[in-house]
């Protein structure tokens, strides 16, 4: 597979391990996916108090999330508001939000204001280090209910295609991938595309080692216009 920018991608990594940093935030770990081909939603990086035009050159409905160097898990955090109609609901969840966890005495360190992907089956798609295997691929349906319903597979990579397809027929959710109760199918073949990009040969895994630990795309949507990540974690390993 051809891999768009993974000097750039290892350039993230690198930056963030010098700052003593354990993890990517989310706007850097989507950077480094969308440097091996993986789509994320359209958006932007807002500072901790934004001031002029929010949401300039983008369209609602929006989803509007934290960006802090404390905060790990964001949802839990009360730092995410999902369906934001226009960029007036956008500044007010800003100003509502950013008082609060300022008051928990966490930083806020920005805002991540992105469009919201389109509907489609929400997957979990990840990547670690195992001590006996090596670099492991994982999927799975994912979303809220990921861990509740533990419908995961795992491969060691390199992964090919037909890892891909193997993996997918061992999920008891299969049938929702291509359409249930009369939803349209959803695209397999990007949804494969993203599980390459992260462990096919020349993929991200190949192409950065152990600067990458732990990687969690939770939910990689998966409509049928393609396979678009609307969450992504990264935690940072040993560099090369």
């Amino acid at each position: 597979m051809s891999v768009a920018d993974p000097a750039g991608a290892r350039a993230i990594l690198a930056a963030a391990r010098a700052a003593g940093r354990s993890a990517l935030n989310e706007v850097e770990a989507k950077q480094v996916l969308a440097a091996f081909g993986i789509a994320v939603p359209p958006g932007a990086l807002l500072p901790p108090e934004p001031a002029g035009p929010l949401a300039e050159g983008l369209h609602g409905p929006f989803a509007l999330k934290i960006v802090s160097r404390d905060i790990l898990h964001k949802t839990e955090a009360g730092g995410v508001r999902i369906g934001l109609p226009d960029a007036a609901a956008a500044g007010a969840a800003i100003a509502e939000m950013g008082a609060r966890i300022a008051a928990s005495g966490h930083a806020v360190d920005g805002w991540l204001l992105e469009e919201m992907a389109p509907k489609g089956v929400e997957m979990v798609v990840g990547a670690l280090h195992d001590p006996r295997f090596g670099p492991v691929v994982m999927c799975g349906f994912g979303g809220v209910l990921v861990e509740l319903l533990g419908d995961i597979a795992f491969a060691i990579c390199p992964i090919d295609a037909v890892d891909c397809d193997a993996m997918l027929e061992t999920l008891r959710g299969r049938a929702l991938l291509s359409g249930w109760r009369g939803a349209p199918p959803a695209a397999i073949g990007a949804l494969r595309a993203a599980l390459l990009a992260i462990g096919g040969p020349g993929g991200l895994l190949e192409a950065v080692g152990d600067a990458v630990a732990e990687l969690d795309i939770n939910p990689l949507i998966v409509s049928p216009a393609g396979a678009v990540a609307a969450d992504a974690r990264i935690i940072l390993g040993d560099a090369r």
